[in-house]
């Protein structure tokens, strides 16, 4: 039984969904693109359900960065906010956060954006960051700058009216959270969804709100818009205020490094799964043996990457790294050819890989999920199925090495 009922709304204190842009060299972060499209969708749906017409803001900071404007507006934003210094020309976390919290805040800026809502405002509604090495950091920062909460690394979001009872936050009664923004990720098997909320308190004796309700989104879990270029929208400038102390801290010269795991430039990826786990250290080598014969990179699924087994230090550090990760919490995948190995298939791996050409699975469980995503399905322990491959790869590799020269 609902005894109370609290809007998000706030009257009027929090509203519209802020999107933070990256971009390097004067081009759109492809993850940007992404977030503006999940936003645009909530958002039309947001709008329809309850009445209103809240924003997309794009805020984007940088230096020379006002043709990037007309851009975000074709890919989905209703309004972008743009801060244009030459001490913003390369990301530095602290002035950046203070920058967008400078944003976030302003209500004369607010007041622009949706001239409708009848004051006071306070803060947006919901933000967005992107889980790369840039937003991770920058979304905690400017997370704990606004005094609210943040959910890390999120693949699926979803606004609803939510039933919810805790003894510390409601003091043990039912209230219903209206709009409020439901952000999942992949527990650490793999298998489970965990739905984290940013619920303000409302228990009278510790009465706080926490907004606003903000994420960071792996990139390549959700889709860009097709840009429409006759789309329109606002486009604002902001002139920011900017710290002298906080210039102590300078970038002198920037040089972009290539990722540490090369997957776009393999056409076969060789994954491996908790199926290493009757000889861990052993299978790891075989797997190994395996690609080099192939030329292929190495992925692993999300479980290996918190280095569930024993296994020696070099294996660990050059396999069991994040950046190896295949799924939604790692890399989006497309290659030519794609062997998973010891792979159960769990919907978060296979939302990383379901785009690879070929597919080939080599599995003991014969109902592994990962089945249905095969062309091709080997019911076989790696141990017992590789060495046999490996062997034939072995007596073709001087028939390919003589038609190559």
């Amino acid at each position: 039984m609902v005894t109370e009922s609290f809007s998000n709304n706030s009257g009027g204190k929090y509203r519209n969904l802020y999107v933070v842009i990256e971009h390097i060299e004067g081009k759109l972060v492809p993850v940007s693109l992404e977030m503006l499209g999940e936003a645009r969708r909530l958002m039309d749906d947001f709008n329809q359900r309850y009445q209103e017409s809240e924003r997309v803001v794009a805020v984007v900071l940088g230096y020379k960065v006002q043709d990037l404007c007309q851009q975000l507006i074709s890919y989905g934003a209703d309004v972008v906010v743009y801060a244009e210094n030459k001490e913003l020309e390369y990301s530095r976390n602290t002035i950046d956060t203070k920058v967008i919290a400078q944003i976030s805040r302003d209500a004369g800026l607010a007041k622009q954006i949706s001239p409708e809502y009848i004051p006071p405002y306070i803060k947006p509604r919901y933000m967005f960051f992107a889980a790369d090495s840039i937003g991770r950091h920058l979304s905690s920062t400017v997370l704990a700058e606004l005094e609210s909460g943040l959910a890390s690394d999120i693949n699926k979001l979803v606004i609803s009216d939510i039933d919810f009872r805790h003894e510390h936050k409601t003091k043990g009664q039912t209230i219903r959270y209206e709009r409020t923004l439901e952000m999942y990720r992949p527990d650490f098997s793999g298998f489970l969804w965990t739905t984290i909320l940013c619920l303000d308190n409302k228990n009278p004796e510790i009465m706080r709100d926490y907004h606003p309700q903000g994420c960071s989104i792996i990139p390549g879990v959700f889709n860009a818009i097709e840009p429409d270029i006759a789309r329109e929208g606002l486009i604002l400038q902001y002139k920011p205020t900017i710290d002298p102390e906080d210039l102590k801290v300078k970038v002198l010269n920037k040089q972009m490094l290539k990722k540490k795991i090369d997957f776009d430039g393999h056409r076969i990826i060789v994954s491996m799964g908790r199926g290493i786990k009757d000889d861990p250290e052993q299978n790891v080598k075989l797997i190994e043996q395996f690609a080099r014969l192939l030329d292929a990179e190495i992925g692993i699924s999300l479980p290996l990457s918190k280095r569930l087994y024993q296994l020696s230090d070099s294996i660990n550090s050059k396999y069991m790294i994040p950046e190896r990760v295949i799924g939604t919490s790692g890399s989006k995948v497309a290659p030519s050819f794609y062997i998973a190995t010891g792979i159960h298939g769990a919907v978060q791996h296979i939302a990383g890989m379901k785009e690879s050409e070929f597919v080939v699975a080599i599995n003991p469980d014969e109902n592994a999920p990962i089945k249905d995503e095969s062309d091709l399905f080997i019911n076989g322990r790696m141990e017992d199925v590789l060495p046999i491959i490996i062997e034939e790869l072995q007596k073709l590799t001087p028939i390919v090495s003589s038609h190559m020269e």
